[in-house]
């Protein structure tokens, strides 16, 4: 009776504080070898030829062909504690050149559509989606990479349209602690354009509330990893000065806009005739980067009024013209620099719109164009004094602020490795759980048979 009451005691403790001891114990032991520059990954070379071959399509079974049905959100909470592991496949302005990134760019209202058909076949687990102006990434989850993967690629190639080949010289591949570690320093803001932007922080947030609604498909794992990635973020800019000054798309484009003025327009920026078309929130940081050069005449063309009239509210030392979409061309003709920021899958601007709209008559034009997918065509650089200008010009811009916050960026790792780490704790202390559930079912046992033998003892002193 001695022995059994003590053993109890032992599996009891073992078993309401063994998440602690495991999480502890994985924390010590948690390896990491990505200390290479952030878009620099050496590792997962096999696993990223394994997938990208040309068969990618064809073994992998659909939805279409009769594959394995999708998890219930049930089953998925049940498999993060069987070893699921934590992969990311994408590509971003580091990787990819804008005309495939456009290709797969996906609004957020269709983010969780697209995780669920990601899922749909069962080879994927869990799925998330962040789909920005500067990248795209599948943050995923499952218990065998080489057909998670394959699923994934699959998925890349039905949305774009677009060859493995094509793909492979674009997307990165990236799984376990390297997949952490690229979540935390894009919610830290060191994997931006602008190193410490804050608006990929309201990104990723936006990311882990859509994984965990009704129709997400985050469970248990990638819940936890885009939930501490955004408390990462909000750390990382408390703690430092990494978001300190101009760290947004939008300053950026400003900046451009305002170092290539005289160059091309033979005009200083103070002077310019700006417009902007879009009335979303870049539009609204640019108005805000503006505003702070103290340009304060600008016209808004949109395609409602209830926006733009919100942007005059919250501006009202800034006198902005609003016009609706039909007013466009009026609007170009009689601006400087137009910037574009709309979520349109088509061209706003191209070469032929400005010639049909009587535009090519050699008046010196800049076009910035913010957006993904573009709103300006390439095109329209052939025409004489018009000088396009899209996100992937932002480089030169943004490569003086990069060298400016290197001592910030060494400081925000350090933070982010610390909840980097956390998280790898806690993915591996669920290894632990099968077993903590062992030992309770072997404690439960034992205190039912130990109360039987003392039932019966006790009924034969009654007797």
């Amino acid at each position: 009776m001695k022995y059994s009451t003590a053993l109890l005691a032992a599996i009891t403790a073992t078993a309401t504080s063994g998440t602690c001891a495991f999480q502890s114990a994985a924390i010590t032991s948690s390896k990491r070898t990505t200390t290479t520059p952030p878009s620099i990954y050496p590792t997962n070379t096999a696993l990223l030829a394994a997938t990208l071959n040309d068969s990618v399509s064809t073994n992998t079974p659909t939805a279409a062909t009769g594959g394995k049905r999708k998890k219930t959100k049930a089953e998925r909470l049940e498999l993060a504690s069987k070893g699921l592991q934590v992969h990311v496949i994408g590509l971003s302005i580091h990787h990819a050149q804008v005309e495939v990134r456009e290709k797969l760019a996906i609004p957020e209202s269709e983010w969780n559509e697209q995780s669920a058909l990601i899922t749909s076949t069962g080879q994927v687990e869990e799925a998330a989606i962040l789909s920005t102006c500067n990248r795209f990434e599948i943050y995923f989850a499952a218990s065998d990479p080489h057909e998670a993967n394959a699923r994934v690629m699959e998925f890349l190639q039905e949305r774009s349209g677009l060859p493995v080949s094509v793909l492979r010289r674009n997307i990165f591949m990236l799984e376990g602690d390297d997949a952490v570690w690229h979540l935390m320093r894009v919610a830290g803001g060191l994997d931006s354009l602008v190193v410490g932007e804050g608006q990929i922080l309201s990104q990723v947030r936006q990311c882990h509330l859509h994984s965990i609604e009704e129709d997400g498909c985050g469970g248990k794992v990638l819940s936890r990893l885009l939930n501490n990635a955004v408390a990462a973020g909000k750390r990382v800019r408390s703690e430092t000065a990494i978001s300190k000054g101009s760290v947004s798309i939008s300053s950026a484009a400003v900046e451009l806009s305002e170092h290539m003025c005289m160059k091309d327009l033979n005009l200083p920026f103070s002077e310019a005739r700006l417009a902007v078309v879009g009335a979303g929130t870049m539009t609204r940081l640019l108005i805000t980067h503006l505003a702070s050069r103290g340009l304060e005449r600008i016209a808004i063309v949109n395609r409602s009024m209830p926006r733009p009239m919100e942007l005059q509210e919250q501006f009202p030392d800034v006198d902005i013209e609003i016009v609706l979409e039909d007013g466009l061309w009026d609007v170009v003709g009689r601006s400087d620099i137009v910037y574009t920021a709309t979520s349109s899958p088509d061209y706003v601007i191209d070469k032929a719109l400005l010639e049909e709209h009587g535009q090519d008559g050699g008046r010196p034009l800049m076009l910035v164009d913010i957006a993904v997918p573009r709103n300006i065509g390439s095109d329209s650089g052939e025409l004489d004094g018009v000088k396009p200008y899209n996100v992937d010009d932002l480089k030169a811009v943004v490569a003086k602020n990069t060298a400016m916050r290197q001592r910030e960026m060494i400081e925000a790792e350090n933070l982010l490795r610390e909840e980097a780490d956390s998280f790898i704790g806690w993915r591996e202390s669920l290894s632990a759980i099968p077993t903590i559930n062992q030992l309770q079912e072997r404690a439960n046992m034992f205190r039912t048979e130990e109360l039987k033998k003392c039932t019966r003892k006790l009924s034969q002193n009654d007797n």
